[in-house]
């Protein structure tokens, strides 16, 4: 730790705290708000299509900008999407929140880099714990933001309209905080033209595909049932209160494991690390279907938030390992690209599914990803044994 990655941590916490009010106000806004019960979810479509959208341009951007730059251009993205979402909250126009959310999706993309960045700012030995503790920083959107979300609730004429306004102040912050740090160059003085090995080249790499793959689909199946949690939890007739608790928690399993997944990862390698997170997610969809007490859903999002930081940590660590220093703005655009695209269709999907086949059938649907993220994992695993078999056999 340093301080520049502690500021980082500091910038992702309050970017969690963004995602996390976006996660637990927006179905239940577009609920309200839409035409149909089926687009409840819309509004959180938008905002990870919008970073699926918007995820080559960043990448873009940071290029000609730099790190510190063009983090600070995405954070007045999110300052201008906040205040358009307030408005069309409280003018009641349900098509305006979405654009809004889709406009958002680029502070989406843009400060799903901090993770990468914070590897450029420790040693490369270090970069398995850079990673987990900038996204540590993550536990105050756990706690922020579900507590930010229920206490804006009526603050204004229409629901959640407040939450929103609250949201320019906390990109405010992050947009002051950013200031202080400062990146190395992305490219090596007069070295700015050379973008390195074209992506079809890189995804010929097992452990590219694999990374890509565990990361999308862990991140896929987390926002699949995390969207869903509120509205299932309003049919169920739990009270706000409880899904804001519930939220809490399943945030506090994403981020505080952090602290020790990096570790871990030094000491038994990305992929056992990643094949708990596969097993947690099957210990999530069990709760989620022995019942609907607040209990059930505490444990199952619990669950799902450990799995999901086992997953997304022992993928991005993987994937680091595919790429050199030339090719990263290429590299991990085309991985967010592809993780905002799974969560644009899994969110969409959520809102359909939950409105119609219930929160026990998005469950159960749950597992295809689940198992074909765990033979991914297991094809990668056999095909470094027998690559190590070879060279054992080819050493004198």
């Amino acid at each position: 730790m340093n301080f520049r990655l502690a500021l980082l941590a500091l910038c992702q916490g309050l970017f969690l705290t963004n995602n996390v009010v976006f996660i637990a106000i927006n179905g239940l806004v577009g609920l309200a708000l839409a035409p149909q019960a089926w687009m409840a979810t819309l509004p959180v479509t938008g905002y990870v299509a919008g970073g699926a959208l918007f995820a080559p341009w960043v990448a873009k951007h940071q290029r000609q900008l730099g790190r510190q730059r063009g983090f600070q251009v995405g954070l007045l993205v999110a300052i201008c999407a906040c205040a358009l979402a307030a408005y069309a909250v409280s003018t009641k126009q349900f098509w305006l929140l979405v654009l809004a959310t889709v406009i958002a999706g680029y502070y989406n993309a843009n400060a799903g880099l901090y993770r990468f960045a914070a590897v450029e700012l420790v040693s490369p030995q270090y970069k398995e714990k850079a990673i987990s503790w900038v996204l540590a920083g993550g536990i105050m959107g756990a706690v922020a933001g579900p507590k930010l979300a229920a206490s804006l609730k009526d603050a204004m004429a229409q629901p959640f309209a407040a939450a929103y306004l609250a949201l320019i102040g906390v990109a405010i912050l992050s947009l002051i905080v950013m200031n202080f740090i400062q990146f190395a160059p992305l490219h090596e003085p007069g070295n700015a033209t050379n973008t390195g090995r074209p992506l079809r080249e890189l995804a010929r790499q097992p452990q590219f595909v694999v990374a890509i793959l565990a990361c999308a689909l862990g991140y896929g199946v987390m926002n699949l049932l995390m969207a869903a949690t509120p509205i299932a939890m309003a049919q169920c007739s739990h009270p706000f209160a409880n899904a804001a608790w519930v939220l809490e928690w399943h945030v506090l399993g994403m981020f505080v494991p952090s602290f020790f997944t990096g570790t871990i990862i030094k000491r038994v390698g990305a992929l056992p690390v990643m094949a708990v997170g596969v097993l947690l997610n099957l210990v999530c969809v069990g709760f989620a279907l022995a019942g609907i007490d607040l209990m059930h859903f505490t444990l199952a999002l619990l669950a799902l938030g450990v799995g999901w930081n086992f997953l997304f940590i022992g993928g991005t660590t993987l994937f680091t390992e595919c790429y050199r220093p030339e090719e990263r703005t290429t590299a991990q655009a085309s991985m967010d690209t592809i993780i905002y695209l799974t969560m644009t269709l899994t969110s969409f999907s959520s809102g359909a599914l939950v409105t119609t086949g219930g929160w026990q059938a998005m469950n159960w649907g749950s597992l295809l990803p689940i198992a074909i993220t765990a033979l991914a994992l297991g094809w990668l695993a056999a095909k470094r044994r027998q690559s190590s078999r070879l060279d054992v056999i080819a050493s004198p």
